[in-house]
This record gives structure tokens, C-alpha cells and sequence, in this order.
């Protein structure tokens, strides 16, 4: 499935192809600092709906990463196991499920070197998905390598970021105004609560991507402001709508959940 994307005239231009990112924070756990390049190079290939980090919180490690990554939009899954490929199996479950979805990824970006998840990509391609795998030097199998459509080491994923934004690609960036950003965000909040989800900043972010009714909503970055000017990140987009009284964020154990405001959850 592809996202009719407008110009700023109001013409359709070249159809983007919609973009889910997995990502093995245990298998490639070097690159917590460059996630933004990761949304960026995401980005580049189309409309990305879904972009989901599993760890697991008994690695002190993992579980620090977990709160920077949130901010940054990440939808954060947590496999509390000491069985090995606890999260792996569950990647891969979310990953077959999620091709069923309406919309489907025309794309999957894998973030993992581990061979455990060759049979992931074979049912993938079957599928009619393209497959490209971001992997760490030195930790990546083989095999993996040669089924995937496309492969990239992290330590490339600068200049991935620039050669897929040369003006040869001709996306167009799409834009929201703040506004209508407040909206998708109040959107996606009665959704997960309809649904019996708790609202934390990563499953949000992942929600309003998946809006139809705001399609141009991109990312924290595709964000515009009265001003011009966008958010460097998803949590300062939040922090913005929680000024404004739009929402509302607490701190629940280790995570940041939102809620709406009493008018909001009174018409919901």
C-alpha cells in the first residue's frame, strides 16, 4: 500500500511507499545516539507508520535507553525474559501480524544482524515487502546479508541519511501545522485509552502516524509551528501541548503516560 502524497500546489506527486522500522536494541545497542539519523534515514524511504525498539529492562542498559528513545517518538516494547530470543520471538511475531494491518508496510527496515530473523525476511519478501537490514560491524550473520533487499552497517547510516536526501529523491517533505498536530496527538490518546492501552509517549507517536485523518503527520519534525520552526524532538512537542493544556503527562513507574483534559475526555 502507498500514501498519496501532495505538493504544495495541491497536485499529487510520486506516491510514497509506507515504511515500518523493528529494531533488536539487544543485538545493536551501539547506536542509541544516532537514533535520529535512524528516524531520518526511515523517513527518507517513504511514510513511515511504525517504528518499534524491543529490549529488555532486566539489562540496566537497555532499560536506560528506553526513556531517551521514548522522547524521541520510538514506540518501546519491554520482554522482561531471561529466555534467550525472548524478544527476538517477539519482533517477530509483531512483525507478521503488522503486514496483515490496513495499512501495510511497502517497507521493512529490520535493525538487527541477528540470524535468528532470516525466516522474518523470507516470509516478508514472499510477502511483497522490501527488506533492508541495518546492522552493527562485525555482528551480523551472513545469510542475512545476502536474502536482505537492501543491507547497511550502522556505522554508514550518515551518509545513508544524505545520499537518500539528495534532490534526485523527489518526496516531498510533508508539513502539519501545529494545530492540527494537537489534534492527531488528542486523536491518538482516545484511541490507545479506547482500546485499553496506557498512553506512554512511544505507542502515541506510533498512533499518529497511523492517522488517515491527518496524513501529512510525520514525525516530530514534520511538525510547523506558528513561527515557522519545528521540535527537535517528540517529547518537546508534548511538553509544547502540555503548556498549551491540551493534554496532560504524568510519570507512571518508569514511563511517561498522557491523558486528556477533562473537556477533552467529557466529549471523547
Amino acid at each position: 500500500m502507498t500514501d498519496i502524497h501532495l505538493a504544495p500546489d495541491g497536485q499529487t506527486s510520486q506516491q510514497k511507499p509506507l515504511v515500518s522500522l523493528y529494531w533488536d536494541f539487544q543485538n545493536v545497542n551501539s547506536m542509541q545516539k544516532q537514533a535520529n539519523l535512524l528516524l531520518a534515514f526511515a523517513n527518507s524511504k517513504g511514510r513511515l507508520i511504525d517504528n518499534k525498539v524491543y529490549y529488555n529492562s532486566l539489562s540496566k542498559s537497555q532499560a536506560s535507553a528506553k526513556n531517551t528513545l521514548s522522547c524521541l517518538g520510538f514506540n518501546c516494547f519491554d520482554v522482561p525474559c531471561p529466555l534467550k530470543n525472548s524478544a527476538d520471538n517477539q519482533l517477530i511475531a509483531d512483525g507478521i501480524k503488522d503486514v496483515s494491518k490496513n495499512p501495510s508496510p511497502d517497507i521493512v527496515i529490520l535493525v538487527s544482524g541477528d540470524g535468528d530473523f532470516a525466516d522474518l525476511v523470507y516470509i516478508l519478501r514472499t510477502l511483497g515487502k522490501k527488506v533492508i537490514i541495518v546492522a552493527q560491524t562485525g555482528n551480523v550473520k551472513q545469510r542475512l546479508k545476502e536474502i536482505a533487499d537492501e543491507f547497511h552497517f550502522v556505522d554508514a547510516l550518515p551518509k545513508l541519511f544524505v545520499d537518500n536526501t539528495q534532490p534526485q529523491i523527489s518526496f516531498i517533505q510533508s508539513q502539519i501545522t501545529y494545530r492540527d498536530a494537537l489534534n492527531c496527538l488528542i486523536e491518538a490518546i482516545k484511541i490507545a485509552l479506547s482500546r485499553g492501552n496506557r498512553a506512554e509517549l512511544g505507542l502515541i507517536g506510533n498512533l499518529m502516524r497511523r492517522s488517515q485523518r491527518f496524513p501529512n503527520y510525520q514525525g516530530f519534525a514534520s511538525i510547523r509551528k506558528d513561527d515557522g520552526t519545528t521540535f527537535s524532538s517528540f517529547s518537546k512537542f508534548v511538553a509544547a501541548a502540555v503548556a498549551d493544556k491540551k493534554v496532560r503527562l504524568q510519570t507512571v513507574g518508569k514511563s511517561q503516560e498522557l491523558s486528556l483534559v477533562e473537556e477533552d475526555r467529557l466529549a471523547s
